[in-house]
């Protein structure tokens, strides 16, 4: 995949999907599949490499995914070009100018696609219908998709980190259409689960992410093409020091060679418990033991989903 992170010309006519895409959600990916697959035009992206609303000195919410993921899952997509450039080099462009300058010089697009919620032009006085009629002065053609809905309301990044931050994952995974997940290095750490004979894998937070409830989930860890079951603390550590944020998980059935500097993905499946502080580091280790047979079956269960 080709990634412009500014306004270069694309080589080819394209097939561009525009929005913000925190996340890539399944309401994103009904927007994005109707630039896929047509004839003789480059299916791309155009969206921005931080959220809009931050720029404009709002504030988003946290981050679904970090940008490397997001590149990872457009590419599986099969999206071929993406525009990811700063918001301030559209912002004061009016609608017209927008439609001229940027779709039909700069992505030279035949086809465009937007949610029924897009809006455009500065201070983002245009939507989705201002689009289609200015694209069709231009001879582009506009596809505006629907709202998807989930239980009768609209899939959303906001409604998603919600579920998130109440560590209901296994809902947002249903929302995505993918689990939600960290990717980042191995770090060192206190090398404390050794002890408990459960070396975990720790991995800051991404900056900026919305965090989920503190507290254990079953996990899955990608090494290579390899998944491993993981069990997933994701907190402040109360038994062992109590202030500092962490996302570690073992892997009960993991006997490889050790992970340090290597970036892994790992994705939360189910929140199992909250954090708690323990007597003694030894009942924390029976209990992390205990929290290992739950993932083990979790992960199981999610194996023979993604093979059905």
């Amino acid at each position: 995949m080709k990634i412009y992170e500014d306004l270069t010309p694309s080589p080819r006519e394209t097939a561009i999907a525009l929005g913000s895409f925190d996340g890539l959600h399944i309401g994103h990916k009904a927007v994005i599949s109707h630039v896929l697959g047509q004839e003789g035009l480059l299916p791309g992206v155009f969206t921005f490499a931080n959220n809009p609303l931050c720029d404009l000195g709002g504030h988003a919410g946290g981050e679904l995914m970090t940008r490397e993921q997001k590149e990872l899952r457009l590419t599986r997509w099969g999206v071929e070009v993406l525009y990811l450039i700063p918001f301030r080099l559209v912002r004061e462009l009016s609608p017209e100018e927008f439609v001229v300058d940027v779709l039909q010089k700069v992505c030279r697009a035949k086809r465009v696609s937007c949610g029924f919620n897009f809006t455009f032009g500065a201070g983002g006085r245009a939507g989705s219908e201002d689009l289609k009629r200015l694209c069709a002065a231009h001879g582009i053609e506009a596809i505006v998709q629907p709202a998807v809905l989930a239980d009768g309301e609209p899939v959303s990044s906001t409604r998603i980190r919600g579920l998130v931050s109440r560590g209901e994952v296994g809902e947002a995974a249903r929302l995505l259409g993918h689990p939600y997940g960290y990717l980042g290095p191995v770090l060192h750490g206190k090398r404390l689960g050794r002890t408990l004979g459960t070396p975990t894998l720790n991995q800051a937070v991404p900056k900026a992410f919305c965090l989920p409830r503190f507290g254990v989930y079953a996990s899955v860890v990608h090494i290579g093409d390899e998944r491993f079951c993981g069990v997933t603390n994701v907190g402040v550590r109360p038994t062992v020091d109590g202030h500092h944020v962490s996302a570690e998980t073992w892997m009960p059935d993991y006997h490889g060679p050790e992970l340090y500097g290597k970036t892994l993905q790992v994705d939360l499946l189910r929140f199992l418990r909250p954090e708690q502080k323990f007597a003694s580091v030894e009942l924390l280790g029976e209990q992390i033991h205990r929290d290992g047979e739950k993932s083990r079956n979790l992960f199981l269960q999610h194996v023979s989903q993604m093979q059905s």
